[in-house]
């Protein structure tokens, strides 16, 4: 299977299940009109089917909650605009007493990117916006890419992951501190090259872009916005796009990770800075309305909430996320706007989208809409397929009347590849060289990316501050000009090495921070007192 490097490590994209696999687990095919108007096939999802599988599901998502140890999970199924299904596992916080309810708030991570792509769907439909409306019309501050393409990239192009910015562009950013409007800002600074419309890579902050431009139209806040449009006119009370509003959530699950004593709840993860890419926190039951609204062409209880046209529109390929490996007999996977657009089988067009926390939060989501039939699964465990698991077990059930692989195993392993560490690793000689005097580093780095670094020296030896609010960081020897650090948050993995360099005349003059470096953007010159 082949993906980017830095593919969706934070939040789970649009080839999670593509490339090489066979299957059910392919996501490919086409769509050539919107999803809600495609032709359809006779309906393979019975009543009698369909009840064979919901009576299944319940032994599946418990067998395989118990296979991974996951603390809590709470699955909603909607069939024919009814919810037929919700119910909940589990624990919100492991060693707790607190049972997961269909009540309960998981976090959702890149689920929140189709949730997103429905509010601005419903600004297409009332005419605020337009899909190929420019963001610099409303966001002049997030310019992307080169003066000659930047005028020209539209709201479709961000959502679609399109835009030429490099895969899951300003997270780092966001690992050291910057809020929301700070990483639109520093955009600019990331190169494109010549990917704009010919390349899809996953970002996060080019989503948020988007949906903060066609959120600046309507007048209001993002969190605003997507409240008013989306949640409370589908009746969705625990649904919120704040950070803020998930922690004042008693009824609420926890992120777990694994650690040799078992599942513990060790992190917290603030997302409102990429809030529509990642940052919405929402119940099964509040889901299951929304899975509704999706089935049902954009109405809620027999009331028009989105435009047919305008919400169907997101259901459509916008562009190739991963190409065939072999043309003659490969499907290529495809992404339209904040979805994955695939097949189950043969024949039907499947609709779904991953959300993954490294901290601790693993989603899925699956539409057949051809079938009326959706699934949510929400966990607040760090992902291993638990969620697509059950997802894809249940629609092979409802289609086909039997399972056609063991989901698990395979999807653990995509996910074992997917989370290894993608900075090179610190590695030390068999005879360390000494240091300079520790002195002779301290001093004020910058560059226009990440802004300030400063390195100090601290009662121990030296630290490397960075950030707005600058965090700190022990540096460690390793030999000579070469140090190394433990990152922190989403993308951090084994030491980081730290590497200042000499100029001509000996003095050092810059430092490279390895985990910063994957854009080229690592490299900090040091600045006159």
């Amino acid at each position: 299977m082949s993906v980017p490097s830095r593919f969706p490590r934070l939040l789970l994209g649009a080839a999670l299940l593509a490339g090489s696999l066979a299957g059910n687990l392919v996501v490919g095919g086409f769509a050539g009109a919107p999803a809600a108007q495609a032709k359809a096939p006779a309906q393979r999802v019975t009543a009698q089917a369909l009840a064979v599988a919901l009576k299944r599901l319940d032994g599946l998502a418990t067998s395989m909650q118990r296979r991974t140890g996951v603390p809590g999970m709470a699955i909603a199924v909607v069939h024919k605009d009814q919810l037929v299904f919700l119910r909940g596992y589990g624990v919100r916080t492991a060693g707790q007493a607190g049972t997961v309810d269909p009540d309960t708030v998981f976090q959702l991570a890149s689920l929140s990117k189709p949730m997103a792509s429905t509010v601005v769907a419903a600004l297409v439909g009332d005419g605020v916006v337009g899909w190929d409306d420019p963001v610099l019309r409303t966001l002049p501050e997030a310019r992307i890419g080169p003066a000659g393409t930047a005028p020209n990239v539209t709201l479709r192009d961000l959502l679609s992951h399109r835009s030429g910015l490099p895969d899951h562009a300003g997270e780092d950013l966001e690992d050291v501190g910057f809020d929301r409007n700070a990483v639109l800002a520093r955009l600019r600074f990331l190169p494109t090259g010549n990917r704009f419309r010919a390349d899809y890579a996953y970002t996060n902050f080019g989503f948020t872009a988007a949906a903060e431009a066609a959120a600046r139209a309507s007048g209001n806040a993002w969190e605003v916005l997507s409240r008013e449009r989306l949640y409370q006119p589908l009746g969705m009370t625990r649904t919120s796009s704040s950070h803020a509003a998930l922690i004042a959530e008693p009824n609420r699950a926890r992120l777990h990770v694994p650690s040799p004593q078992g599942w513990v709840a060790r992190f917290d993860r603030d997302a409102d800075a990429q809030s529509p890419a990642g940052g919405v926190s929402a119940s099964a039951r509040d889901m299951g309305s929304w899975l509704r609204l999706q089935l049902n062409g954009g109405r809620f209880d027999g009331k028009p909430v989105i435009k047919a046209a305008a919400l169907a529109e997101t259901h459509r390929p916008q562009v190739i996320s991963i190409p065939p490996a072999d043309p003659a007999t490969d499907a290529a996977s495809l992404y339209g706007l904040g979805w994955n657009v695939g097949q189950h089988g043969a024949g039907l067009v499947q609709l779904s989208h991953s959300g993954a926390f490294s901290l601790g939060a693993a989603t899925a989501v699956y539409l057949l809409p051809a079938e009326q039939l959706g699934i949510v699964v929400l966990t607040n465990g760090q992902p291993m397929g638990l969620p697509e698991a059950v997802a894809l077990s249940f629609l092979d059930l409802a289609v086909a009347g039997e399972v056609s692989r063991d989901y698990l195993p395979l999807l653990q392993g995509i996910f074992k590849e997917m989370f290894e560490q993608d900075y090179p690793a610190v590695v030390a000689p068999a005879v360390a060289a000494p240091p300079l005097p520790l002195e002779r580093y301290v001093g004020r780095y910058s560059n226009d990316y990440f802004g300030p670094l400063a390195i100090r020296r601290g009662a121990d030896g030296l630290e490397l501050l960075i950030g707005p609010t600058p965090q700190r960081f022990a540096l460690t020897p390793v030999s000579g000009n070469t140090f190394s650090y433990q990152p922190r948050g989403e993308n951090a993995f084994g030491p980081a090495a730290v590497t200042f360099e000499a100029g001509a005349g000996g003095a050092l003059t810059t430092v490279r921070v390895g985990n910063l470096d994957r854009n080229g953007l690592g490299l900090f010159t040091r600045q006159t007192p």
